[in-house]
């Protein structure tokens, strides 16, 4: 449903969304450009999530990485407009090495959640620890103390996180994020104080590598060579509990083998683990209970795209909106 179409729709009063990343961000802003009040609450210190580009001072001087979601697509037209807007704005280029339709935030992939972010009351550093139904609307526990109460709440997290809270309040959500299991990754991030051999600026599937970049090769960005090396998934699963020091060491040896060169020692060297890093794909868009007030957003319902994650934002802000609709003023 075109927001214009939405204009109509009398607002809730005030709805809640856990989670400000990119499908919580995409349904403030649906619901937002209709009347609705929205606040989000993340336990981030800052806007990024699985976006997220992680600056470090070196003896080379500060450098970038992104060390999540390395590039996005833009294949609706919906997300389409939204992409070329980020475009016009100076905070999204395209990365034609990754692909024809491959786009980065610029100076850094936060840079879109940033500009997302800035138009809405986000109150980061905040975790949610209980949601309680109260009366008609929804209090929630955070570690800040409590917030509401509210008329309606999404959780726009990860199927893993947002289960405890389903399963106390929709059986069918609850089943739904259950089987909706995340694959975790390894990311390691070096940086070196000349270019590597090879002239390759990204390498896929080699050996416990799912995918390599050299990060200050992408659009915007400044600053000394820079490698971010993610393990496949099946080796981050099977190496989730080990040490950062030894997984960056490791994935560093990987990466000489990908690159069939001995490579200089880094400069720096690191590692993050993501939990939940790639989301299940379970098409259902999104989910919402107009009798609790209740919904959930993000990609694992859909695919495990960045795009799927804002187009399961917008879709939740329609369903939200007709239910609001129905209701008598």
């Amino acid at each position: 449903m075109p927001n214009h179409e939405l204009a109509q729709i009398r607002a809730f009063s005030s709805v809640l969304i856990i989670g400000a990343g990119m499908a919580g961000l995409s349904c403030a802003a649906a619901l937002g450009s209709v009347g609705h009040s929205v606040t989000l609450i993340d336990k981030a210190r800052g806007p990024g999530g699985r976006m997220s580009t992680r600056r470090m001072d070196t003896p080379l001087g500060q450098v970038s990485f992104d060390h999540g979601a390395q590039y996005f697509t833009a294949r609706d037209p919906g997300f389409r407009q939204q992409v070329a807007e980020w475009a016009a704005a100076g905070v999204a280029a395209p990365w034609p090495v990754a692909g024809a339709d491959a786009w980065v935030g610029t100076p850094g992939m936060n840079a879109v959640i940033k500009a997302l972010a800035a138009a809405h009351d986000v109150r980061w550093n905040t975790r949610a620890e209980q949601i309680v139904r109260q009366g008609a609307g929804w209090l929630v526990h955070t570690d800040a103390g409590p917030l509401g109460p509210f008329d309606a709440l999404v959780l726009a997290i990860a199927a893993e996180q947002a289960l405890p809270f389903l399963s106390l309040h929709d059986f069918d959500m609850a089943g739904a994020a259950l089987v909706a299991r995340s694959q975790p990754c390894w990311t390691a991030m070096f940086t070196f104080a000349e270019p590597l051999p090879g002239g390759r600026e990204i390498l896929r599937d080699f050996g416990a590598i799912g995918w390599a970049a050299r990060n200050s090769a992408k659009p915007g960005r400044t600053g000394p060579e820079a490698w971010v090396v993610q393990g496949s998934p099946d080796w981050s699963e099977a190496n989730l509990e080990c040490e950062a020091a030894d997984i960056a060491a490791r994935l560093l040896a990987e990466l000489a083998g990908a690159l069939g060169a001995d490579l200089p020692a880094p400069v720096t060297a690191s590692a993050h683990r993501w939990r939940y890093a790639q989301s299940a794909a379970l098409g259902r868009g999104a989910l919402w209970n107009p009798a609790l007030g209740l919904g959930a957003c993000g990609d694992w319902l859909l695919a495990p795209r960045v795009e799927c994650a804002w187009l399961s934002g917008q879709q939740l802000a329609r369903e939200m909106a007709e239910a609001a609709a129905s209701c008598p003023a």
